[in-house]
Parts: C-alpha cells; structure tokens; sequence
C-alpha cells in the first residue's frame, strides 16, 4: 500500500486523518518543521508527499523514485518544480475551493482598515494625540469604485461582501473575457488601464506573471487616493514604486499580505509607514480554513490513489499510475 509524507504542521483533523488511512492498508510519515532540508532524508520512500509552503526542487524529485502524487496544502505551487513533475508523470494536486472567503474577508478588512486609518487611530488613543480625531482623515468606502484584479472565486467571494458595503464593483480578468464573463452583477473592464482610471479601490486577485503587473507606470495613473489591496503574490505589485506613492499620498493606503521577500527583511520597504497595513502572508491562515486545507490535502491523496481525483484539483492533468 502506499507511504504518504506529510510535511509541514498539519490541522489536527488532518492529522486524524491521515491516521485512520492505517486502518486500510496505508503508512505515513509526519513531521511538522516546514523546510525542504526536513523531508528529504524520507523522499526516498515516499509514494505520495503532502506539502505545506516549503519547495520541492528536481533535486528532491530525483530523490522520489517511488513518487506518484504531490498534493498541496493550499492552491498555489510557485515553490514547486512543475517541470521535474511533468517530466516524471507525477501529479500536482491542490485543494480548491477552501480558502477564498478567508481570503476575500482579509481584502474586505484591509480595505476597510484603511479608509478608516485603523491604524494611526489605534495609536492616537494607545500614544496619542487624541486630537487626531480632528483631522477627519478617515473616508468610508460606501459608493467608491472597486476594482478586483481577476474574478475567480476570491474575487467573486470580495464581490459580494464588497456589494453589501454599497460599493460600485468591476472587475479586470483577461482570461474570462476570452473564455465567457460568469452571470451577475458585476460587468468586465476591457483594459487594465480603463479599469486604474476608473477605481478608487484596487484588490488584487490574479496570478504572478512574469514582470509586476502594477509597476510605476500603473500607480501613476491610478485616482489619487487610490486604495491598494493585496492578498494573491508577491511580485505582481512593485514594492519600490507602491512604497513612493505611499510616501508622497498619491496612494491613500495599501494593504500588504505578499512580498517579494518572505519574510521580509526588516520589515520591509513598507515598514516605517503608518498607512500601509502589512501582515505575514495569513489571509487564507484562518483556523477554519486550515482545518479545511488539511483535511482536503490527505483526501486528495486517498482519492487519487483511489481513483476517484476531481480533474480540476490536478494542475497538470498527469494521468498518472497509482500503484
């Protein structure tokens, strides 16, 4: 039957499990250090491998000669060698659907933390000065233009929350305008620049390409005030650029959950300013949605072996053996 390697902490009920697996048949191994150097030494055995946020390089791949399915804890797979898989027949699973409200309510709380200058109102009461109040530096979002930057199920999630604030919601995804806009309320914008010009609000949702797609000439032409959301990846906004605006106010406020860097070093380029909001890459680091991750990372595994993986859970699309 076939080993599994967890690596990387899993939620509980993940862990639970992944230990009623040995009832039929299967063994596993578990360790919760998140770092490619840890699982190594037990890669040699291992027939299918689950995998936090650490990489999985083709030196590691080379090391796997029994590996049949990766199965990510999460959606995203820049830290792993696709090529090394493809090039074995091995599968690339994640688990889908699990962590778009989680992330579309952090884009939702970073919106509203800034317009609402959380922040330095935070520290007018803990350090003062209380008459900060006075300065009327707060805005409301109600009746401002949002733009979400790809309209997958997070932006979709955002969309709806964003509707019961009373926002105006448009949205910029390339590839549904080429494949079909989905039914609703919320209609296209045909071009990236239409859609700057347009927004009072932005929040990002589409995958890392190969340049920035917000760079210097992007935030020039952004409303002043604008207010920047970012929950998808590091590398799709430019820091050094997003940091100038920030510091001259054409850009009101930019929330920050992905950096080029992770961790940054010393905070990193936002650190020293009170209107961006930063947190550690936690928008879909929910208790609820771990749980979700968890569990539906050792299904995928159970189910490929069993035959029965939903195609759209496999990034590859590897039809590979599973014995």
């Amino acid at each position: 039957m076939p080993h599994i390697l967890a690596a990387g902490k899993l939620h509980p009920s993940g862990v639970a499990l992944l230990e009623q697996t040995t009832h039929n048949g299967y063994t596993f191994d578990y360790i919760e250090e998140v770092s490619e150097a840890s699982y190594i030494p037990l890669i040699y055995k291992t027939d299918a491998l689950i995998l936090r946020t650490q990489p999985l390089t083709a030196e590691t791949v080379a090391k796997a000669p029994k590996l049949k399915v990766v199965s990510r804890h999460g959606v995203g797979y820049d830290a792993v060698n696709l090529e090394a898989l493809n090039a074995r027949g091995i599968a690339l699973t994640v688990v889908g659907d699990v962590n778009s409200v989680s992330v579309a309510e952090h884009a939702m709380m970073q919106i509203l933390a800034l317009a609402k200058r959380a922040l330095v109102a935070d520290h007018a009461v803990r350090e003062g000065p209380w008459g900060w109040r006075n300065r009327l530096e707060a805005r409301e979002i109600s009746g401002l233009n949002l733009l979400i930057l790809g309209y997958g199920r997070i932006g979709r999630s955002l969309a709806r929350m964003a509707k019961g604030f009373q926002m105006e919601v448009r949205a910029y995804d390339p590839f549904l305008l080429k494949a079909g806009w989905p039914e609703g309320d919320v209609s296209p914008v045909e071009t990236l620049a239409e859609g700057l010009a347009w927004a009072d609000c932005i929040s990002v949702h589409i995958p890392k390409g190969d340049k920035p797609l917000i760079g210097a000439d992007e935030i020039a032409a952004m409303k002043p005030n604008v207010i920047l959301a970012n929950t998808a990846r590091g590398g799709i906004v430019a820091e050094e650029p997003l940091r100038a605006a920030l510091a001259s106010g054409h850009v009101f406020g930019a929330g920050m959950d992905v950096f080029d860097a992770e961790p940054p070093v010393d905070g990193g380029p936002f650190a020293a300013l009170d209107n961006a909001l930063l947190s550690p890459h936690i928008a879909g680091l929910t208790a609820e949605c771990a749980e979700r991750m968890a569990v539906s990372s050792v299904q995928n595994v159970l189910d490929f072996f069993g035959g029965k993986i939903s195609p759209d859970l496999v990034v590859n699309r590897v039809v590979a053996s599973a014995h």
